[in-house]
């Protein structure tokens, strides 16, 4: 095992090593648009939502995905994977003719997807230390697949402004805050309210994801040596801070935007449709 071996690709490597890591058994990508989805606001800020004739989609941003792995019965190996999604959305609320105020809430989004995950019978346990980790609702799931989500912040679509009188609007009154949870409702300074509203907000938006099952295996891999850095660590010192200021490169690119054409050879290609961007 370990005696020196060479393989005419890869050159020479030192040693077969075994490692403990996570394999992908299987994974997906998506593309969702989220058309008009639900913001739950803030007590101030359903105060304004309440008194504003439009309404604006600023930002949106990704708080957590929570997920649940349940093997899926009579297709061994497989899993449905239950994702949450939870959305900080930034509105700029108009009210008359004066700036728009900014107020800020909650948007979920509901997701299921079956991927292979591979079977283990073994439970596993670890020797780390860590406070209240014995869940009763999990122990029994400890052979189960890892369930990772990989998204990017949405891209805003588009937002409007309902009237919950004139437009009998009922959507979405079985939804219960009190189900959030505290490290979700943290993000916001105040609670959510749900109910005796007289305007509600919905808002589209796009997100991009990927979605895999992961199992902890032990792989045995060529080692070529040891992986020491090789750039020295530059620590703060107490020079004078005109003489650290002198190291840093003149910002050419903030003064001097750059071209169309150097966004589409970062990007690998033309985005235009193109044959590609001709930088050497």
């Amino acid at each position: 095992m370990s005696e020196k071996c060479c393989t005419p690709e890869n050159g020479s490597f030192r040693e077969a090593v075994c490692i403990h890591t996570d394999k992908v058994y299987d994974s997906c990508r998506d593309k969702d648009c989220l058309e008009n989805i639900r913001v739950y606001l803030t007590a101030c800020g359903q105060d304004v939502v309440d008194r504003a004739i439009n309404v604006k989609c600023t930002k949106a941003e990704i708080i957590w995905v929570f997920s649940d792995i349940e093997a899926v019965p009579f297709n061994r190996g497989f899993y449905s994977v239950d994702l949450k999604y939870f959305f900080k959305i930034t509105l700029a609320v108009f009210t008359g003719l004066s700036r728009p105020t900014e107020v800020e809430g909650l948007a979920t989004f509901n997701k299921k997807v079956i991927l292979f995950g591979s079977e283990g019978n073994a439970k596993v346990f670890a020797s780390k230390y860590k406070q209240d980790a014995f869940d009763p609702q999990m122990w029994r799931k400890t052979n189960m697949p890892n369930a990772v989500v990989e998204v990017v912040d949405p891209i805003t679509l588009g937002a409007k402004l309902v009237d919950v009188n004139k437009n009998n609007c009922c959507c979405d009154d079985d939804f219960d805050l009190a189900s959030i949870p505290d490290s979700v409702s943290r993000v916001f300074d105040d609670s959510l309210i749900l109910g005796g509203e007289q305007k509600r907000v919905f808002v589209s938006i796009g997100i991009f994801s990927i979605i895999r099952l992961e199992r902890r295996v032990m792989l045995l891999i060529p080692a070529y040596d040891f992986c020491v850095p090789q750039k020295e660590c530059i620590g703060a010192t107490d020079d004078n801070p005109c003489d650290l200021f002198d190291r840093i490169s003149f910002p050419v690119d903030e003064f001097f935007p750059p071209e169309r054409g150097d966004f589409e050879c970062n990007d690998g290609g033309n985005v235009s449709g193109g044959n590609g961007c001709g930088c050497g």
